[in-house]
């Protein structure tokens, strides 16, 4: 129903419905006591009282009757009713003036804008609707209105709930207590939302003319945050004062935690600021005490403060870490500006603009700069500095902003020791390179051609070693045909079928030790070329399943500079000089390859055979190619001992694409592929068979040169990979080179298996992966799932969303511990990789043989719902000894969380501990202790 208020007109009142009043409270706030149930006699005396104009109820009433007063031309306000349990008050007066959609048997139906009439002056602004499950008791008299049982009441944008409701028609004031159960605990308390907040409640007092408030023992909801106030004045413009305050992030009637202060103000949208407060955990007030505390509450962009957190490290003293300050600097733009600072004189400082133009493109970066210092100054040789940097720098275009061309960015560089001064997660301490890439792209719509634009970067911060390679660009032509028609008619002539393209290629590369930065020596070990590439295919179908596929191609290699190589006898090492100029290299193949698939399947007789049939593919490839000696120019002599061995080299060894072939080739060139399948019966499947994958593939390849004066046949290589059971994946390679070797370990023109035992080849490397995973299954998978397909539905992210998802992504590869899903109560990760190679050594004068084998597993199990032990370590079989290892211990503290983590042994040990709030707003608000050791 709605509430029309008007101080002195009735008009006429109907009788109510038979058991329409359930009970009357006398008082004027109801409490839940006993009441008395009204007669008739006195309903029909309390709502005929002072009735004015006589009730007509034996006609009924075509239009209002009410008398139209004099020079009164304001509409009558219209009145609607909530849809509720009970049924409509049937009420035809002037204090209820229904509108059309209000029906009922007894209701007559007014036209409000039909007969205007003359408001009172403590009229509301806009209707009142209300309902409640119970009971709805108006007493003319007190001109109240009394709701029982779940009563809700809305005013424009304010909606309050309640277990019982007063509202008070004189004074405009509405009030609304909780209810009690007959245990004597609170029921159905109330609840005021302005539209911006929610507030909870024991009782309210909420005056319609003024749009203040008095509230007692309420919780309201800000954001993140909640704060529980004694008592409360709100005003109108839905600003709070609050008496005798706790602010919290905990969802708990009884919080774990809360800020305590005498009072507050909460300033919706904005901030919430007060007084002198401490901090309180289970009720127990604490030593920590702050002079006044501000909370933001606002959406958006805010430039402000960001307060450091507190922490003791064993190396650097204690200090102050990511305090610093945000800069908002509008819709596209905004700096992020953080500092460490340590006892012990360390620092370190970090700027991180980001930038974002919503469809168009999003990016940031991160710059870093650290001074760390360790041991006495005064005791020299235990006294180390290191001045570190580290620049970070993500970029991605929206594909839509500009179709055609795209730009990316993923850079990462610095210093060799920045990691190991300034990096404490695992992962990113055992991970020793770093690795840059910048592209631009750029293709022509209704063009064959595209343009790429590229720079690359990586860097060992292990030996040092800095790689470049920029400019570096590519040009290629899509293939075309230009010997077919431009309508096609009937079946294409094997002519129509030659496609011509043409790939264009610009490297330069940079090789130098990071130590020579920036120096001269750093550019005279530039490398610079251009490859051209125009290969010529055809296609013919030669049978049903047989394909030829004959082409020739051409390519030429540009270089400017050429790399000469010495062997001095006195110091057994090699000088490298370079000459300048203009050179080329250039070579020709041509090649004619035959390929297709056998299918072979063996069928079990018996019918009660779990195992139905296997089935073998076998895709064979054989081909005919020659290759003309254009580069045997490009070789020298190169001695490689004091003995005088001598061993062909080439200018180009080093170069941005390498030398070409300098022997005429003209063999054949095969290779298999297999592939084994099982299929099974199955219980499950619609159509009684499930395939099961034995080997996803193995074969091998190899080329066998007809013209060669030696060494005709090339190394075999091997591979295979399958995944068992769509649990274990398993992938093995390797390597057989068919010639025996001399004393020095160089290959002679002589098969293996013409020697004194018999012998297929020699394995030169080899390596095998075998990985798995297994968890418990995860407690809330449905509500995950559900999340992910929401995520997926959403057409289109934000460019600031995403950004945001990139940043949490690394503060949980970081902060593994502070990241724990307790969901999945066990899981565990192994994996095994076994590695074999056979080389000559970098300075060429003797074999090497390199046997790695590695077992690692990390995984985690929850001792109790709230309690998870995550670990991650590895045994190497060749060194015989335990790989980093991690454990992180992490409780779950409801509002809090704890984590342990630990570095037992190695290089870095470390131990921490890490209490912090899950919330994000309160995420500096974090206690942590940390010893580092180092084996400098």
């Amino acid at each position: 129903m709605a509430l029309p208020l008007l101080k002195d007109e009735f008009a006429r009142a109907a009788v109510l419905p038979s058991g329409y009043f359930n009970k009357i409270f006398t008082d004027t706030l109801p409490q839940p006591h006993p009441v008395r149930f009204p007669s008739k006699e006195e309903i029909d005396s309390s709502f005929f009282r002072n009735d004015t104009v006589p009730l007509k109820a034996t006609a009924p009433l075509k239009n209002d009757t009410t008398p139209r007063l004099k020079n009164d031309t304001v509409p009558r306000p219209v009145i609607k009713r909530m849809a509720d349990s009970v049924p409509p008050l049937p009420v035809v007066d002037s204090l209820f003036l229904p509108d059309s959609s209000v029906m009922a048997d007894s209701v007559l139906i007014a036209e409000a804008d039909t007969v205007p009439v003359k408001l009172s002056k403590d009229s509301l602004s806009a209707p009142v609707y209300y309902k409640a499950q119970d009971s709805i008791v108006m007493l003319v008299k007190k001109k109240e209105f009394r709701l029982y049982n779940k009563a809700d009441v809305k005013y424009e944008q304010t909606q309050l709930t309640g277990n019982t409701m007063v509202f008070n028609q004189s004074t405009g004031i509405l009030t609304s207590r909780m209810g009690v159960d007959t245990a004597g605990k609170p029921v159905e308390k109330p609840v005021l939302n302005d539209g911006t907040t929610s507030s909870e409640m024991d009782s309210v007092q909420y005056n319609f003319n003024s749009g203040k408030a008095m509230i007692f023992q309420t919780r309201a909801q800000y954001g993140e945050g909640y704060v529980n106030s004694t008592k409360v004045k709100k005003q109108p413009d839905n600003t709070v004062f609050g008496f005798r305050n706790g602010y919290t992030t905990c969802n708990l009637d009884t919080p774990h935690f809360a800020f305590r202060a005498r009072k507050i103000k909460v300033i919706p949208n904005k901030l919430i600021v007060s007084g002198p407060a401490n901090l309180e955990i289970e009720g127990i007030p604490t030593p920590l005490f702050i002079p006044f505390a501000i909370f933001p509450i606002s959406h958006g962009q805010r430039t402000g403060l960001l307060p450091p957190s507190y922490v003791v490290n064993q190396q650097k003293g204690i200090g102050l870490e990511n305090g610093g300050y945000y800069f908002g600097l509008g819709e596209y733009l905004d700096l992020t500006v953080r500092a460490d600072v340590y006892s012990y004189g360390s620092w370190g400082m970090t700027l991180s603009p980001t930038y974002r133009k919503r469809y168009k493109y999003n990016g940031g970066f991160n710059i870093a700069f650290s001074n760390s210092r360790f041991g006495d100054p005064e005791v020299k040789s235990e006294f180390t500095t290191s001045k570190d940097f580290r620049v970070t720098w993500s970029h991605s275009m929206d594909g839509k902003a500009r179709p055609g061309t795209n730009f990316g960015a993923s850079v990462n560089f610095g210093t060799s020791s920045y990691n190991q001064f300034n990096v404490t997660n695992a992962a990113t301490r055992m991970n020793n390179m770093m690795y840059s890439s910048i592209n631009y792209s750029k293709s022509w719509a209704g063009k064959p051609y595209n343009l790429t634009l590229a720079l690359g970067h990586d860097q060992n911060t292990s030996t040092r070693q800095v790689n470049i390679k920029f400019p570096d660009g590519s040009f290629t032509v899509n293939t075309l045909y230009p010997f077919q028609k431009k309508e096609m008619v009937g079946t294409p002539k094997w002519y129509e079928k030659i496609g011509i393209s043409y790939s264009g290629l610009l490297r330069n590369n940079i090789s130098f030790a990071d130590s020579t930065f920036g120096k001269p020596a750093m550019f005279d070990k530039m490398q610079s070329g251009i490859q051209h590439q125009v290969p010529i295919s055809l296609s013919i179908p030669v049978l049903r399943n047989l394909t030829l596929t004959p082409s020739i191609s051409y390519t030429e290699k540009w270089y400017l500079k050429q790399q000469v190589v010495s062997f001095d006898q006195a110091t057994e090492t090699y000088d490298t000089t370079f000459n300048s100029g203009f050179y080329r290299s250039s070579a020709m193949s041509t090649s004619a390859s035959l390929a297709t698939a056998i299918y072979g399947m063996y069928a079990f007789k018996n019918k009660n055979s779990k195992v139905q049939a296997i089935r073998h593919v076998m895709r064979p490839n054989i081909g005919m190619s020659y290759t003309p000696d254009l580069a045997s120019k490009d070789y020298y002599l190169l001695q490689i001992n004091k003995e005088g061995k001598m061993q062909r080299y080439s200018y180009y060894d080093n170069s941005p694409f390498g030398p070409s072939n300098p022997e005429t080739f003209a063999g054949i060139t095969f290779g298999l592929d297999n592939n084994l399948e099982m299929k099974v019966k199955s219980d499950k499947d619609t159509s009684g068979v499930k395939k099961i994958k034995l080997l996803d593939g193995f074969g091998f390849s190899g080329s066998y040169n007809l013209v060669a004066d030696s060494f005709r046949l090339s190394p075999i290589s091997l591979n295979a990979r399958t995944n068992l059971f769509d649990k274990v994946n398993v992938s093995a390679g390797g390597t057989i080179n068919p010639y025996q070797v001399d004393s020095f370990g160089l290959p002679v023109d002589r098969y293996m298996w013409q020697g004194d035992k018999f012998s297929v080849g020699r394995l030169t490397n080899a390596n095998i992966a075998i990985s798995t995973s297994f968890q418990s299954q995860d407690k809330k998978s449905k509500e995950k799932e559900q999340l992910k397909e929401d995520l997926a539905d959403q057409e289109e992210t934000p460019d600031a969303q995403l950004e945001e998802q990139r940043r949490q992504a690394e503060l949980m590869r970081t902060n593994p511990g502070e990241y724990v899903d307790f969901d999945i109560p066990w899981r565990l990760d192994l994996s095994y990789s076994l590695n074999y190679s056979r080389a000559r050594t970098v300075d060429r004068l003797r074999d090497t043989t390199i046997f790695t084998q590695y077992l690692g597993f990390s995984g985690d199990f929850s001792l109790t719902p709230k309690w998870k032990i995550i670990m991650t370590s590895g045994f190497d079989f060749r060194l015989k000894q335990i790989s980093y290892t991690t454990l992180t211990i992490s409780r779950d503290l409801h509002c809090w969380q704890m984590s342990i983590n630990l570095v037992p042994f190695g290089s870095y040990r470390q131990f921490s501990i890490t209490i912090n709030p899950k919330a994000g707003i309160l995420r500096d608000l974090r206690i942590n202790r940390t010893r580092q050791f180092f084996d400098l």
